[in-house]
């Protein structure tokens, strides 16, 4: 079946909440997608740093196989053989004790807002109902109603109110502002480290210092939400290490799955995981033991094969090479590791133009917003390929 019978049966019986590239992909390896006509491209979105790993990493695959053959599925109302390695792994990882395990990315967040609301009623004393999470603008951390509540971007709300109560919204990179909002009702304070769907917006060097210290000296929860930028993504094993904080909680989600199967995770101390109790919150495939073999091996590969270094080196490379570019109407190059943003000026050709161009030229990448292309190719990309992908970009974008 060619590519348009794809696209055409797609459109005809699927929901339009998504505007994809007209592109039909049906194989992939490392880098590299072919589509339904086997024309090769390469990806330089990674399902939204979902795709870490590469695609099919071959680790991944076997431990996918492997564990599928056996046992995919008990719920949480008996133990498995494979979850408590995959906690073990990610808590060793990330310098922590407790994990709590979901499936989507904003699974895990709507259970960070859960712990830290039941925290600040438990642990800090709030008082039943006022518990308020700070956030910040131009978020971005799913599309749940109550996540959608605290977003400043109209699309996401129009039409899906009443919305939850409980958010305080501030500045993005302002700890003026945040020290500003905290109040003895604050429970927790929700930041993205780089503003991923925003358009990459890398915040001042110091900024997440600077909440984190307010928010030890008013015992406010200090929660990273690392499901884009973690394991890897901005050439550290998590942004947070970047300004060498350890958050009271981590999100993670998207790499944790290697590409294959939703998982996701909150992970926290002791202290904090204690105000979950039997029956208090729960997920009937959170944990299981397809996504814990899954998930210990995307760890394993991670580490192993010294992709958080890899994205340091390539994204300095690629950094270095967009902003020779010489087109007037780019506005600035931002971020880090392989989570690169490039930001266009207001003229006649949107960034989705541009992207509809370089896949004309073999290279996949997505916008965000009217005006941002972003890059972020998976971490097994090598130098080679980086300059095979700048000569097209160069060649479209100039």
């Amino acid at each position: 079946m060619s590519s348009q019978k794809y696209m055409d049966l797609e459109n005809a019986f699927g929901a339009m909440n998504y505007n994809p590239l007209p592109v039909v992909l049906e194989r992939g390896k490392g880098v590299w997608v072919w589509d339904s006509e086997g024309n090769k491209y390469m990806d330089m979105l990674s399902s939204y740093s979902a795709l870490n790993q590469g695609h099919t990493h071959p680790k991944i695959i076997q431990a996918l196989t492997e564990q599928a053959q056996k046992l995919t599925l008990t719920s949480r109302a008996f133990y498995n053989n494979r979850l408590g390695a995959f906690l073990e792994k990610l808590c060793t990882t990330v310098g922590m004790e407790k994990a709590l395990p979901m499936n989507s990315g904003a699974e895990g967040v709507e259970t960070a807002l859960k712990c830290a609301r039941r925290w600040g009623y438990m642990k800090k004393g709030i008082p039943e109902n006022k518990a308020e999470i700070i956030v910040c603008n131009n978020n971005f951390h799913g599309r749940t109603i109550s996540i959608i509540s605290f977003s400043t971007e109209a699309d996401y709300k129009k039409g899906f109110g009443p919305f939850t109560p409980g958010f305080v919204t501030i500045p993005f990179n302002d700890a003026s502002a945040l020290e500003k909002a905290i109040t003895k009702n604050t429970a927790a304070f929700l930041v993205e480290p780089i503003q991923g769907e925003a358009g990459v917006y890398v915040p001042d060097e110091g900024y997440l210092k600077k909440a984190y210290d307010m928010c030890k000296k008013n015992n406010v929860l200090f929660i990273a939400d690392e499901i884009q930028t973690g394991f890897g993504r901005t050439g550290k094993l998590f942004a947070c290490q970047h300004e060498n904080i350890q958050p009271d909680m981590f999100i993670f989600g998207k790499a944790l799955g290697g590409g294959v199967f939703p998982v996701s995770a909150i992970v926290t101390s002791a202290e904090v995981a204690s105000v979950f109790t039997p029956g208090s919150h729960g997920s009937t495939f959170g944990g299981n033991p397809l996504a814990a073999a899954i998930g210990l091996t995307a760890i394993e590969i991670i580490l192993e094969e010294k992709l958080v270094e890899n994205s340091y080196e390539m994204g300095a490379m690629l950094m270095k090479k967009l902003k020779t570019l010489k087109n007037p109407h780019i506005k600035e190059v931002r971020g880090k590791g392989l989570l690169i943003g490039l930001e266009l000026k207001t003229h006649n050709k949107t960034a989705r133009q541009y992207c509809e161009d370089l896949q004309k030229e073999n290279i996949l990448c997505k916008e965000t917003h009217e005006s941002i292309i972003r890059f972020a190719p998976p971490l097994v990309i090598n130098k080679d390929e980086v300059s095979w992908a700048f000569e097209r970009i160069q060649k479209v974008i100039g």
